[in-house]
């Protein structure tokens, strides 16, 4: 059964006093193995900080009404001694566009939600991210905001729920598409949240909020069951307060299954011990890292990111790192990223294969589903068809190789043209690493402070497309924050399968800086 948040509310304990703004995963279980407060306490906590805050940020959009018993669960099996794992009986939210069993997944749209005059799409079963974060007894409270069909990575403006506004900052953009999930965790809803990223929304609404998150190599986590931009870019990953937190939810989203042969590719590289293993307040010691700089994208800093940038890299020189200015120079790297008009900054090659990657998308979807193929889909949605001339995907019969994979949506699409610029990054990229003997690539995520919510500016980011195109890992953390209080976050981008080095260097740069400040809540 389906339930908006006008269906549900919770009672809190208030003698329990749990500082929801402090919470880490690490918190949560020393509180457990205390008796200070119970999974489902605590999962009481948050439907009450909800309750409290929703209203004004719009993060969540469902609430889960099986959450409390899912922590009476989890207390029940923690009772009876049986060992769990670190993320039992913590509270997490899912973005509206994984598929979760008792949930519509109606990706922003108005089209695809029933109250708004839509249809339902029920999955038959879990997203392989949300089964996995069902398995590791992780409470999910709900699931969260997105613009229609996550199409942008700057608001959430559009979605049939209203905008999603930002917790630090809330005359500014959130960060989209994974806006209500990083709002969720960033206003104290929630411990975790699951993102995803096709071209910068895990890194921009994390890096807006002042949160972590990691956009993994693609391959690493599954994106089954997940309503696609793109099944060439598309990669589901956390956001969270702190590094750790974020490491210990990529243990349980990462790794192979079969209903996403792409993930057989990650089989090897994870690390033994988990993500956490390796983490270490001298994980930058001795590390070489690359700069920003016009060899990697002929966009300049403004002057104020540049201050905060050089603060930034004092700070990982004082941490032990060597730094290495502008590694791309005098490579061919920057001329390979090309805006898709009329877009002004977005590159949207591979996201070609939407056609065929919904029409996968919905066949998983069960029998019951109103909508079984893309036909269905184009059909239901005619009334706002996405790819029409004001549809939010109107810029897509700009890449070349569009037309013919909309023709043919029920086959795989002819995507040589993403695949060869795919292998002009990463040959580029690899042999940049591999010369320059870096370690990793350390820019600010973002070349200016976040634009007003509900201006027609977009993200002026440092990272998406390259890293998108190419399938690299890329890590973001607080770093401070420019005069008017926008949060400025870095992000360390690695080679291929890199998440474990990457996260121990983020590690390592947020315990010398603690950078990040809880903030005040409306």
């Amino acid at each position: 059964m389906t339930h908006d948040l006008s269906n549900m509310q919770a009672t809190s304990e208030d003698e329990v006093g749990i500082d929801l703004a402090s919470l880490t995963v690490e918190a949560v279980q020393e509180g457990f193995a205390s008796g200070r407060f119970t999974a489902e306490s605590l999962a009481q906590a948050c439907f009450e900080q909800i309750e409290t805050y929703n209203g004004k940020y719009n993060a969540l959009i469902f609430l889960n009404p099986a959450a409390l018993d899912d922590a009476r669960d989890i207390d029940r099996r923690r009772a009876a001694g049986e060992t769990l794992g670190p993320l039992a009986g913590v509270p997490v939210v899912i973005k509206d566009p994984m598929d979760m069993v008792g949930f519509p997944t109606t990706a922003g749209w108005s089209l695809l939600y029933s109250k708004t005059g839509g249809v339902d799409l029920m999955p038959a079963t879990d997203a392989p991210v949300v089964a996995r974060m069902r398995a590791a007894g992780t409470i999910m409270l709900g699931k969260t905001n997105v613009p229609v069909l996550s199409h942008s990575g700057t608001h959430a403006n559009d979605s049939w729920a209203g905008p999603t506004l930002n917790v630090v900052m809330p005359d500014r953009v959130p960060g989209a598409s994974s806006a209500g999930t990083a709002a969720a965790v960033a206003s104290a809803m929630a411990v975790l949240g699951l993102a995803e990223e096709t071209g910068g929304s895990i890194q921009n609404p994390a890096s807006s909020q002042d949160l972590v998150g990691i956009k993994p190599t693609i391959g690493l986590v599954p994106n089954a069951g997940v309503v696609p931009l793109s099944g060439n870019r598309d990669v589901v990953g956390p956001i969270a307060r702190t590094v750790r937190d974020a490491a210990l939810c990529l243990d349980v989203l990462a790794g192979y299954t079969s209903e996403d042969p792409k993930t057989l590719a990650s089989v090897g590289h994870q690390p033994e011990g988990g993500y956490t293993a390796s983490l270490s307040v001298e994980a930058l010691n001795g590390k070489r890292i690359g700069l920003y700089g016009p060899g990697w994208r002929a966009q300049p800093l403004s002057d104020e990111a540049a201050q905060l940038y050089e603060r930034a890299k004092h700070e990982l020189q004082s941490a032990g790192a060597i730094l290495i200015d502008d590694p791309f120079a005098g490579t061919p790297f920057a001329s390979l990223r090309k805006p898709t008009p009329p877009l002004v900054n977005f590159d949207a090659r591979g996201i070609e294969s939407i056609p065929y990657d919904v029409h996968q998308y919905l066949q998983r979807l069960g029998p019951d589903s109103p909508l079984k193929a893309f036909d269905d889909f184009a059909k239901a949605t005619a009334s706002q068809d996405a790819f029409g001339p004001k549809g939010v995907l109107k810029y897509m019969h700009n890449l070349p190789q569009f037309a013919a994979a909309l023709a043919n949506p029920t086959t795989p699409p002819d995507i040589s043209e993403f695949i060869e610029l795919k292998a002009q990054y990463l040959r580029i990229f690899d042999a940049v690493m591999s010369e320059q003997q870096l370690d990793a690539l350390v820019f600010p995520q973002m070349r200016c402070e976040l634009p007003p919510l509900h201006g027609k500016e977009t993200i002026q980011e440092t990272t998406v497309g390259e890293i998108n195109i190419a399938g690299l890992p890329g890590v973001t953390v607080p770093a401070g924050y420019y005069a008017s209080g926008s949060p400025f976050g870095i992000i360390f981008v690695g080679s291929q399968w890199d998440e474990a080095a990457l996260i121990a260097m983020a590690y390592a740069y947020e315990q010398a800086t603690h950078h990040r400040k809880a903030p005040k809540l409306a």
